[in-house]
């Protein structure tokens, strides 16, 4: 049974934040944090088939989808997670799982570092992983540009922010039996979204990858440590983050729970029944509603 997508506007600190809603405020959260070029649109079909029992949060970074994109706001992975925080400290958040995909893995990862106790337990799927021997020949193409130079490497990244790198990115690895099912909203919405501001927000993130690869121990030694509930849900058609990206997770979390689907990076636009499924079994016995 599916329950109605709510889609909300919040103050948080500075920003005014857009997000997504389903489900009821007294039921256990998942908080869906996006990845890139995209938004909480991500999940606005995966959202309202799980709010019967479970309270589904998806906002929008500053600087993507419908937030607003302050001047004075801090664009990287760490001030993403700041924002989270406060996201969840407005929303009355005390506990929660989640949901950890594209960029929304590293910036998720460091809400949990923060404090661990609030997570309930973690769904991985296609996330930026931090082992840095298992990631797809496609990242290859990324770590190219940090022997450059800061503003030449800015200005190469710059040239792969545009629609046509929009659609590659969506489309990414798959087969074309399955390719036809990603809807060009994806790329045309998010592309139409883009303004000279936010291009430049999209550079300092890829740039911030050769940064945040120093942070990968701080993210491993939290999954070791902690050890959250874990599902690993996965679509191994993924230049960037194939089948033994999903595998690596298992050095940290042995008892994680790991199903490879037939589809690749934005799962949920091709094999939404079965993460659905999947999800619902998991929270159902470690986050039940």
């Amino acid at each position: 049974m599916e329950h109605a997508l709510r889609h909300r506007r919040v103050r948080v600190g500075n920003v005014d934040a857009f997000y997504r809603e389903a489900g009821t405020e007294d039921a256990p959260a998942l908080l869906l944090p996006h990845g890139y070029p995209c938004s909480s649109y991500e999940f606005r079909n995966f959202m309202p088939r799980l709010a019967d029992r479970w309270r589904l949060l998806a906002p929008d970074y500053p600087g993507a989808g419908y937030s607003a994109t302050p001047h004075d706001f801090d664009y990287s992975f760490d001030g993403y997670a700041d924002f989270l925080d406060d996201f969840v400290k407005t929303l009355g958040l005390d506990r929660f799982a989640l949901y950890l995909h594209d960029f929304g893995s590293p910036i998720g990862a460091r809400l949990a570092i923060k404090d661990p106790g609030r997570i309930a337990a973690l769904i991985i799927q296609n996330g930026d992983i931090p082992y840095e021997d298992a990631l797809g020949p496609k990242y290859a193409e990324i770590e190219k540009t940090w022997a450059l130079p800061m503003p030449a490497m800015r200005e190469q990244l710059a040239q792969a922010v545009n629609e046509e790198t929009f659609r590659e990115e969506f489309l990414n690895d798959l087969r074309p039996e399955l390719a036809d099912r990603i809807s060009p909203d994806l790329w045309a919405l998010h592309w139409s979204l883009v303004t000279p501001q936010r291009k430049e927000i999209a550079v300092s993130l890829l740039a911030g990858l050769k940064e945040n690869r120093a942070w990968f121990p701080q993210h491993r030694r939290y999954l070791a440590e902690h050890r959250p509930p874990t599902l690993i849900v996965w679509g191994p058609q993924d230049g960037y983050m194939p089948e033994q990206s999903a595998r690596a997770y298992l050095r940290d979390l042995p008892d994680a729970e790991l199903h490879l689907l037939d589809g690749g990076h934005w799962l949920l636009e091709t094999r939404l029944d079965e993460v659905v499924a999947l999800v619902r079994d998991f929270l159902g016995r470690v986050h039940p509603g």
